[in-house]
Formats: structure tokens, C-alpha cells, sequence
């Protein structure tokens, strides 16, 4: 048990921890091979969010070699893949204007030739209830808050399902201790900068010889424009304003379904300035008469955020431990100049569905599926990465121009010359929390205020995501040592967490005149994006699970 609380447990085969493309896509390909053999195995999925797709959150424009493989009749059984990419553009902001980037010039991976602009959440719906009706046993609402360990140190199961207790500590009349599911392997697929993965990548010493995982927060609004324009199809993705080329970032645009439009940014969260505020860049970069055009007139009617992963092949962790494995962004698959990961994220779910399968029809269980680590190393996914390593180590290490003019060059040549660069490859050197530097360093930047048309405030943005906490529970944004944020982080850091979170979570509380600093943490308002666990100078936010269906609610996003 991981506490003294007596609780049931349940059984199962494998118990899969994220109902994201990685976790369906595992639950799905373990009840095809079960069919293919004649066989039975029983699997169960958890799900933190209220709904599965609850919690998904992307651009995005997915490239279907993975469903293709999983479910090629995928058309005919009405996925969500209704809008093809018909016009490709990548351009470079100024303060004013813009220049655009022969897509010919672009190594051949920037193409989106045959990919889909879809709801990543409801493409997970859609996996969800394909996965149901092959038997799979699905749990929305029901977080995974622990690990579970048998005697010898494997990773048994998880604890799931608690439910009532107060934010003082006590257990409520409603208060529930929750279960253990077990299964003779856990498939861990909670995204980045999971919960879980975290707490087993420590214990089971995963990221021992690996570079530090490096992330961006990506922050959306999705949009429904005049039909004039509308451009269904049009992908556009930008760099440059408002960021400067030290700061690394760039946005997204896509054009879809009934005059849709998903318009966001992403920022590399290892910029030196603690002073910069993800949200502020992506609402002044709307001001941008190239992105303004399209949106002009138009509803802003939802808003989200996220963590990706961005270190690639240089900071994918050992994948299978004793009982489990890591599998999608829980482990960081995302192929970052792409800007994509989830075909990367529902493979690993195969091969390591695939792997343990095989385990237990050999009779085996809560062993190290080492068979999974030699099928991602030669797979496809480890091969997409490898063609890409250095792209994001080049951007910090020379900024976004001249690292993305060496970038590019250095894809080309691993494009041409089998994988080989002239690089090797390249270390990403410190975590993204570490780069921060010190508030004397810099100035700070003052933001425009939002106009109610075209730029927001963040309350208002998180109205819009439908996320909600029951109030009464244990605050899930833990610090290690509550003096840190007024004690260290305000007079070396000017607090940066007031700026990094997207969701105004966090304040600095003053009394009049500016005395008596007080850091107060609106835990309700968190949209589960994990930027704070990453970002924190002094590495003292702890993000763990609220109450199972807590948090944002997406729809269409």
C-alpha cells in the first residue's frame, strides 16, 4: 500500500493512467491483439478530467500514420478528421509586417500534405468510445493521486478515486479513500510533466544519462469567424513579434470545421527574463495585422493552456521500469520544428501495448518490458526525433533567427544524409526552471491593456475554458517550503509565477502602500497546464492531482 488507508482493489491486466492518444491508443491495440489470439485481457483506463477530451488540449494538425496503422478503416467509422490541410504558409513577423518563407525552401518534415486540422479532444472522444466498444473499461473523473508498489519494489498499480477530503485535511461527510487498480503491467500516458511520471522517473532513476526534459507552455483560443474570413485548410504558423530573438517561441493558426479557427502561441519556458508573461505575448501577438485579419469580427469562445515537451530524443527517459512504462508526452515524443506529437504519442502506445501483451501471454508480469525500449529504438518514432535533435538546442543556443537558419540546414542534411549531422548531437545543457535569471538583469515589460475585442484578461480567459474545483479540498499546488515566493523568489525573481501561469493562479497580496507582501495561490482557477511545476526558479511548486474532474473542461479545443 502506499499509505495506512485500507482500500479495495481491483484486478486487471494492465491499467493505463491518461485517456489521451497515447493511453486509448494502448487500450485499443492490447483488445485487437487479445481478438487476433483468441484471447481475453482485461484493461482499464483512468481519466483526471471530468469527460474524456476534458483535459486535451493541442493546435492541432495531426498526421494520421498512426490511426492509419491503429484503425485504417478510420473514415468510414466517422473519426473527427473532417478539414485537410490545403494551403501551407510560414511566415516571419516584424513589429508591422511580414515576410513569408518559401515552403519549397523548408526541409520536406514542414510539410502538411495529407495531415488533418482537428479537436485533438474530440478525436479522443472519438478513440474513447472505440475503445469501449471493444470492451475496454474506461473511468472519467477518477485522478490517479499514487503509485502503489508490491513487496518487491514493482510498481503495482495506482490509487485512484479519492474523493471528501477538506481543504484543512479532514475527512468530509461525502469523503470517499478511493481503490487500488492493479494490473500485472501500468501503462503510465499522462502527458507532460505528469503527476505519476514524475514521482516513478525519480524512483526508478529513469533520467540518468538523459539531458533535462525542456518544455513550452502553449496557450489557445479558439475562434468562430465571419465566413469571408474563413479559409478551411489554411495552416499558418509564425515566428518573431512580439518575441525578440532571444526569447524563443512562435504561433499557430488553423482554419477548420463551421468557420473555426484555433489561433495560439507557444513560448519556449526557457526565456532568461523572469519578467515575460506567456499570456500577455500571445494577446499582443493577436494586434498583429496578419493574424488580426483573419479573427476581426470574429467570438472568441474558448481558451486553454498547456505544457509540451520539447527536448526530444536527447531527453526521452529510460521508457519501462519494473511493472510499467512510460508512453506519449509522459515520456516527451514531440517532434518540435513539426509541431506535433501525437502520431508520435498513440505509436508508443502500440509498441508498448504490443510488448505487454506478448509479457502476459508468456506468463509474465510486473517485470521490466525491456522488449518496449528495443521496439522504440527502432521504430519510427525514434527516427522522426533523430532527424530533429538538434533543432531545438540550436534555437537556444543562437536564437530564433540564425538557430533556425541552422536549424533548417542541419535538417536538410539529416534528411539527405540518413540521420547524420554535422552537429552530432547537440545537449540541451541546463533546465528550463534554471535559466531564469535574476530580475536585476532585466527590465520590466509592460503589457498593453486587453481591448475586450481582439486581446483578454486572464479571468476572462479562464471563463472561457469551463474549468472549476470543488473549493473544499486540499490546495494541489504544493510548496515545499511556503517562505520561498516572498522570501527568495520576489526580491531575486520579482515573483515570476504572477507572470508564467496562464491562468492567474498565482498573486502577490500587498497591504496599502505596498508593505507586508503575502503570496496567495487561487488553486480553483489552475487549467492543469503544468507550467508552474516547470518554470519555478527555485523548483518549489509541486503540481499534483486535485479531485478527479477538477480542472478545464474543453470543448472543440
Amino acid at each position: 500500500m502506499t499509505d495506512e488507508v485500507a482500500r479495495e482493489a481491483m484486478e486487471y491486466d494492465v491499467v493505463i493512467v491518461g485517456a489521451g492518444p497515447a493511453g486509448l491508443s494502448a487500450a485499443i491495440r492490447l483488445k485487437q491483439l487479445a481478438a487476433e489470439k483468441g484471447g481475453e485481457i482485461a484493461v482499464a483506463v483512468l481519466e483526471k478530467g471530468a469527460e474524456v477530451g476534458a483535459h486535451i488540449l493541442s493546435g492541432a494538425v495531426i498526421d494520421p500514420i498512426s490511426l492509419n496503422e491503429l484503425i485504417p478503416d478510420w473514415k468510414e467509422r466517422g473519426a473527427p478528421l473532417d478539414t485537410p490541410v490545403t494551403h501551407d504558409q510560414f511566415k516571419i513577423l516584424g513589429p508591422a509586417g511580414a515576410a513569408a518563407l518559401p515552403m519549397f525552401l523548408m526541409p520536406p518534415l514542414f510539410s502538411n500534405h495529407g495531415n488533418y486540422i482537428v479537436s485533438l479532444s474530440n478525436v479522443t472522444k472519438w478513440l474513447a468510445a472505440q475503445a469501449e466498444a471493444l470492451g475496454v473499461e474506461i473511468y472519467p473523473g477518477m485522478a490517479a493521486s499514487a503509485p502503489a508498489y508490491d513487496d518487491a519494489g514493482a510498481l503495482r498499480g495506482v490509487v485512484a478515486g479519492v474523493f471528501g477530503i477538506a481543504r484543512d485535511g479532514h475527512h468530509k461527510p461525502d469523503y470517499q479513500p478511493g481503490m487500488e487498480l492493479h494490473g500485472k503491467y501500468v501503462l503510465i500516458a499522462e502527458g507532460a510533466r505528469g503527476s505519476l511520471a514524475k514521482v516513478l522517473q525519480k524512483r526508478y532513476d529513469l533520467c540518468a544519462g538523459r539531458d533535462p526534459q525542456k518544455y513550452g507552455i502553449g496557450i489557445k483560443e479558439l475562434w468562430e469567424v465571419p465566413a469571408a474570413q474563413h479559409k478551411p485548410g489554411l495552416v499558418l504558423h509564425t515566428v518573431g513579434w512580439p518575441l525578440d530573438d532571444k526569447n524563443g517561441g512562435g504561433s499557430f493558426m488553423y482554419h477548420w470545421g463551421d468557420r473555426l479557427v484555433s489561433v495560439g502561441y507557444v513560448v519556449h519556458l526557457n526565456y532568461r527574463n523572469p519578467y515575460v508573461s506567456p499570456f500577455d505575448e500571445f494577446q499582443r501577438h493577436k494586434l498583429h495585422p496578419e493574424i488580426a485579419q483573419y479573427i476581426r469580427g470574429g467570438k472568441r469562445i474558448g481558451y486553454g493552456a498547456r505544457a509540451i515537451t520539447e527536448g526530444g530524443l536527447q531527453s526521452v527517459p529510460k521508457l519501462a521500469f519494473p511493472g510499467g512504462a512510460l508512453i506519449g508526452c509522459a515520456a516527451g515524443f514531440v517532434n518540435v520544428p513539426r509541431i506535433k506529437g501525437s502520431h508520435n504519442a498513440m505509436k508508443t502506445g502500440m509498441l508498448a501495448a504490443e510488448a505487454a501483451f506478448a509479457a502476459i501471454r508468456a506468463g509474465r508480469q510486473r517485470d521490466t518490458l525491456v522488449e518496449y525500449e528495443e521496439a522504440f529504438r527502432d521504430s519510427r518514432v525514434r527516427q522522426d526525433l533523430h532527424r530533429v535533435r538538434n533543432a531545438k538546442p540550436l534555437l537556444s543556443r543562437l536564437g530564433t533567427f540564425w538557430g533556425g537558419v541552422v536549424g533548417m540546414l542541419d535538417m536538410w542534411t539529416t534528411t539527405l544524409l540518413f540521420g547524420i549531422s554535422f552537429f552530432g548531437t547537440l545537449k540541451h545543457g541546463k533546465s528550463d526552471a534554471a535559466a531564469t535569471e535574476h530580475a536585476s538583469k532585466h527590465k520590466p515589460i509592460f503589457y498593453p491593456k486587453p481591448d475586450g475585442v481582439l486581446t483578454f484578461d486572464k479571468p476572462s480567459s479562464v471563463y472561457l475554458s469551463n474549468t472549476n474545483h470543488e473549493e473544499d479540498q486540499p490546495v494541489h499546488l504544493v510548496l515545499k517550503d511556503p517562505s520561498i515566493p516572498i522570501r527568495l523568489n520576489l526580491p531575486e525573481y520579482a515573483e515570476p509565477a504572477t507572470r508564467y501561469c496562464p491562468a492567474g493562479v498565482y498573486e502577490v497580496l500587498t497591504d496599502e502602500g505596498g508593505s507586508n507582501p503575502r503570496f496567495q495561490i487561487n488553486a480553483q482557477n489552475c487549467v492543469h497546464c503544468k507550467t508552474c511545476d516547470i518554470k519555478d526558479p527555485s523548483q518549489n511548486i509541486d503540481w499534483t492531482t486535485p479531485e478527479g474532474g477538477g480542472g478545464p473542461n474543453y470543448a472543440n479545443m
